[in-house]
C-alpha cells in the first residue's frame, strides 16, 4: 500500500455511485401528474448531494439500497409527499426530516432503527397519513407520534414491543395499526374497552354502551335464551332402532344389569 493512503475499512458499505444525469433518467411521472424519482435497488451506499438538482420532486424512492444513514440535506426536498426508504441499513434518522411538511407517506420499514434513533422531529410531520416502522428494532414508540393528528395507518410489525403504544391512543383519525409479530406480554391484550377476537366484539356493557343500545342487547339476549329453552322443550326424543333392550335374564339379575 502506498505511503499516506488510508486503507478503507472493510465495514464500510461499497455502493454504486450515481450522477445527476443518471438520476434524471430515473424520473417518472405518476398517474396524478406528480414527479417521482425512483432510485430503488440501485446499490447506493449513500445519498449523493448531486440529487439536490432534483429536490423539487414530489416522490422519492430510495428503497432496497445499502444506505446506513439519511443525509441532513433531505430537508431540501420540500415538495416531497412520499418518501420510501424501506429495506436499507438505516440506523438513525436526522432531525431535519421534520421539515418535510408536505409528507403524506413515510416508509422506514426493514432497517436497523431503534427507539433512540428516531428523532422527536417526526412529530412535526403534520400532514402525515401513513407511517411504516415495521421490521426494525423498536422496543418502544416515540411519544412524539401523538402529535401526528392526521395519521391513518401505522406499521409496527416485527419489532420488540411488549405493550400497545400509549401515544397512539389520542389519534382520532387512526384506522389501522399493524402490531403483528411483537413479543407482547400476556396482560397486554386489552388495548381499549373493546376486546377484538376475530370478528367477535366483547364489550363491557355498562361502560361501552348507551342506554338505548344496552336495552336492545338485553332484549335480543332474552329472545335468544327463549328460543333455546323452547328448542329444549319440543326437542323430539331420539330413537335408536338398532339398539337392543335388556333381555329378561338381565332384568331378573339386577346386579348384572347394573
Amino acid at each position: 500500500m502506498a505511503k499516506g493512503k488510508k486503507k478503507k475499512s472493510s465495514s464500510e458499505p461499497k455502493g454504486k455511485k450515481i450522477t445527476l444525469a443518471m438520476a434524471m433518467n430515473c424520473l417518472k411521472m405518476t398517474v396524478d401528474g406528480k414527479r417521482r424519482l425512483d432510485l430503488s435497488n440501485q446499490g447506493l451506499a449513500s445519498v449523493p448531494r448531486s440529487l439536490l438538482g432534483l429536490c423539487d420532486v414530489d416522490e422519492l424512492d430510495l428503497s432496497r439500497n445499502l444506505l446506513t444513514n439519511l443525509p441532513d440535506f433531505i430537508d431540501k426536498f420540500l415538495n416531497l409527499r412520499f418518501l420510501d426508504l424501506h429495506s436499507n441499513y438505516l440506523e438513525h434518522i436526522p432531525p431535519s426530516i421534520g421539515r418535510l411538511q408536505n409528507l403524506l407517506t413515510l416508509n422506514l420499514s426493514n432497517n436497523r432503527l431503534t427507539s433512540g434513533s428516531l428523532p422527536s422531529e417526526l412529530g412535526l410531520l403534520a400532514k402525515l397519513h401513513k407511517l411504516n416502522l415495521g421490521l426494525n428494532r423498536l422496543d418502544s414508540v416515540p411519544r412524539c407520534l401523538a402529535a401526528l393528528k392526521e395519521l391513518r395507518d401505522v406499521g409496527l410489525f416485527d419489532n420488540r414491543l411488549t405493550a400497545y403504544p400509549d401515544c397512539l391512543r389520542p389519534l382520532k383519525k387512526l384506522e389501522k395499526v399493524n402490531l403483528d409479530s411483537n413479543p407482547f406480554l400476556p396482560e397486554v391484550d386489552d388495548l381499549d374497552p373493546i376486546r377484538r377476537q376475530e370478528a367477535l366484539y366483547l364489550v363491557d356493557a355498562e361502560a361501552c354502551l348507551c342506554g338505548g343500545c344496552l336495552d336492545k342487547c338485553r332484549s335480543q339476549r332474552r329472545k335468544v335464551e327463549g328460543l333455546a329453552e323452547l328448542e329444549l322443550k319440543v326437542k323430539p326424543r331420539r330413537m335408536f332402532a338398532g339398539l337392543l333392550t335388556p333381555n329378561s335374564v338381565a332384568q331378573v339379575d339386577q346386579e348384572t344389569w347394573r
